[in-house]
């Protein structure tokens, strides 16, 4: 079984191919853990921004534009690392094939459900990682208080459209491949060229699906520029600034500052969306937190 550090989940693969990339000159003076929580806001800024974009292109024509674009901005700062091995194919092929997916039922999903319940369901993918394969007695516990959250978060929402909920599932366990996926990535590939062929594969998978579901709408230059920003705020910013943010901090305190991300989903659903949550809600919300900082705190303490 492959060791995986919960801490490092949320980008798995970023710190495995990019570990020589150097530091931002910019950014080497702000503390690691404003780093972290800047990270946090603009992945949940751009999918707050993502489901605005949906009236228009749809949530399959903002995946698309978002693998679309960020693949593209790989493509040109790997260039030099492109080359893989043909042994390596299957897994870059893999990565891209479960990135899209992942971000097609987590778009589907917030298309239908308040974002935080979506990204709180979303996150029970990693911390199933975590917890896989432990024989620590306090690891049921973390289970059992994030699986209680994730009811009290639908059950206390009245009538919740499930669809929405079983995409985020669905995303959940996507999550979960694209991790054990990541690692493989890292030890099959160096650089960030395996990174960057998957990314741009993912945007391949999605086009069609995109241009079906929004037609030229994907070219209209609001949609392209929003889309833009949609890839840099939910994948460009967040991987660099963590990056740096892990050379200055341990792995675990890096992991218990992600838990915060259902949070953060929450908070950027109310005021970018106006998307209420009752105090049942954020009461669940809160266990899948502390259920994610809590396996994170304690892992690799002996039992």
């Amino acid at each position: 079984m492959v060791a995986i550090d919960f801490g490092r989940v949320r980008r798995v693969a970023w710190p495995q191919v990019l570990a020589r990339v150097p530091a931002w000159q910019g950014i080497g003076g702000v503390p690691p853990t404003f780093l972290v929580l800047a990270g946090i806001v603009s992945v949940q800024i751009g999918a707050a921004l993502a489901t605005e974009l949906f009236a228009a292109a749809g949530p399959a024509g903002v995946v698309s534009l978002r693998l679309g674009f960020a693949g593209v901005v790989l493509l040109v700062f790997w260039r030099s690392s492109l080359r893989i091995e043909r042994r390596a194919l299957p897994v870059v092929l893999a990565y891209g094939a479960v990135l899209a997916v992942m971000n097609f039922t987590f778009y589907e999903s917030i298309d239908r459900i308040p974002l935080g319940m979506a990204v709180t369901i979303e996150f029970l993918g990693p911390l199933a990682v975590a917890l896989a394969g432990s024989r620590r007695w306090i690891d049921p516990v973390w289970a059992v208080l994030a699986g209680g959250g994730v009811l009290l978060l639908t059950r206390a929402a009245g009538a919740v459209p499930w669809t929405g909920v079983v995409l985020a599932l669905g995303a959940a366990v996507c999550w979960a491949s694209y991790i054990l996926l990541s690692a493989k990535l890292g030890e099959k590939t160096s650089g960030g060229g395996g990174l960057a062929l998957g990314m741009a594969f993912g945007g391949l998978l999605m086009m069609p699906v995109g241009i079906a579901r929004a037609g030229t709408a994907l070219l209209h230059p609001a949609v392209l520029a929003a889309g833009f920003g949609v890839a840099m705020l939910s994948s460009v910013l967040p991987y660099s600034v963590e990056l740096e943010a892990l050379r200055r901090i341990p792995p675990r305190v890096f992991g218990v500052l992600m838990s915060l991300e259902p949070a953060v989903a929450a908070v950027a659903g109310l005021i970018v969306l106006g998307q209420s949550m009752n105090v049942p809600q954020w009461a669940g919300i809160a266990c899948v937190v502390a259920a994610s900082a809590g396996a994170t705190r304690t892992r690799g303490v002996d039992p």
